[in-house]
């Protein structure tokens, strides 16, 4: 339904729940008080007629019937436009979704238009219903509200991103050759959470600012101040989350370069060890070659050859294939190849 909830409160007190639009602007007229409507991806009639009721500003109309704005706090005459980026963590996928949240505040209403599921906004109403004091204190109280819920919302967020920091560091040192693509989408998700919290510190800073003009009452600043302090708290964390994103994709860089090194380093020295057997090899084959070919010639049985008739040719030979052999074996040696 487009038209999540809808009342007039009076005193903080909740006196009407109209079925559709027209009654809430006839019991706001009729009774005072403030009127807190509620919508959901709501179409152009509906947007339009709170519009046309409550004088909203055309762009701010727009803003909200577009969607996909970024975080901000605009102030068109005696009405505040607000948009927030509410954000949820999905264990079962781990991820974290963003919501939008268009608020309109002024001085006898708040409307609502959500774009998503969170925040959930019938938790806001039900605590705010339940402390009419709180409420009494009129449009302002119900954004403060509506604050309060979406920063809290950051909490488990937080935790969850924390969580998944945590698995990173394993995968990193385990060698998980899936890290570097699961970093730069966890990454892009802290700068997403980024962009939706760290201007909800200025909109905070903005509203306390602002709160003697606009006669905001000494409790709610209170409230507000508090609400800005878990914002900070929790703009500081993703700060830390990124850097420690960055820090990560450094070391996993180094890690698969030095991994690499080490690979190489592994080839070479196999590469060495297997020329130095092949020169050793070659060493022994030469210095074996030597005897074989005196051996050789003289083996051929020729009637006319060198030395045949010599007394000391068989000696002689014998010491040429020793000096032969211990010459190759010298200059290997000396070469290093044995």
């Amino acid at each position: 339904m487009t038209l999540v909830d809808n009342a007039v409160y009076v005193s903080g007190v909740r006196t009407s729940s109209p079925r559709d639009l027209d009654e809430t602007y006839a019991a706001l007229r009729a009774r005072g008080g403030m009127a807190w409507i509620g919508l959901y991806r709501p179409g152009t009639a509906e947007v339009q007629s709170v519009a046309q009721e409550f004088g909203l500003h055309p762009l701010a109309v727009e803003d909200a019937l577009k969607g996909h704005q970024r975080a901000k706090l605009e102030r068109f005459g005696d009405t505040l436009f607000v948009v927030l980026r509410p954000a949820r963590y999905l264990d079962d996928v781990e991820k974290v979704e963003f919501g939008e949240l268009h608020v309109f505040v002024g001085a006898d209403f708040v409307v609502t238009v959500r774009h998503a599921e969170s925040p959930d906004l019938a938790a806001v109403r039900h605590r705010l219903e339940t402390s009419p004091e709180l409420l009494r204190m009129g449009p302002q109280a119900v954004l403060y509200g509506i604050l309060d819920e979406v920063v809290d919302r950051y909490l488990p967020v937080l935790a969850g991103l924390e969580n998944d920091i945590d698995e990173i560091e394993d995968e990193i040192f385990a060698a998980d050759q899936d890290v570097s693509r699961r970093i730069y989408e966890l990454s892009r998700e802290v700068i997403e959470f980024q962009r939706a919290v760290h201007p909800l510190v200025h909109m905070l800073d903005a509203l306390q600012r602002g709160s003697e003009k606009y006669g905001l009452d000494a409790e709610l600043q209170t409230r507000l101040r508090d609400v800005q302090d878990h914002a900070i708290r929790a703009a500081d964390r993703a700060d830390s989350f990124r850097a420690l994103l960055q820090n990560a994709l450094t070391v996993h860089a180094t890690l698969v370069g030095q991994r690499q090194n080490d690979e190489m380093q592994r080839l070479t020295e196999s590469a060495l060890a297997q020329s130095e057997e092949v020169k050793r090899i070659s060493s022994w084959a030469a210095i074996l070659f030597a005897p074989t070919l005196v051996g050789t010639v003289y083996g051929m049985n020729f009637e006319h050859m060198p030395e045949l008739a010599w007394p000391l040719g068989y000696p002689f030979a014998l010491l040429a294939m020793l000096g032969m052999g211990l010459v190759l074996y010298g200059v290997f040696k000396w070469k290093k190849w044995l």
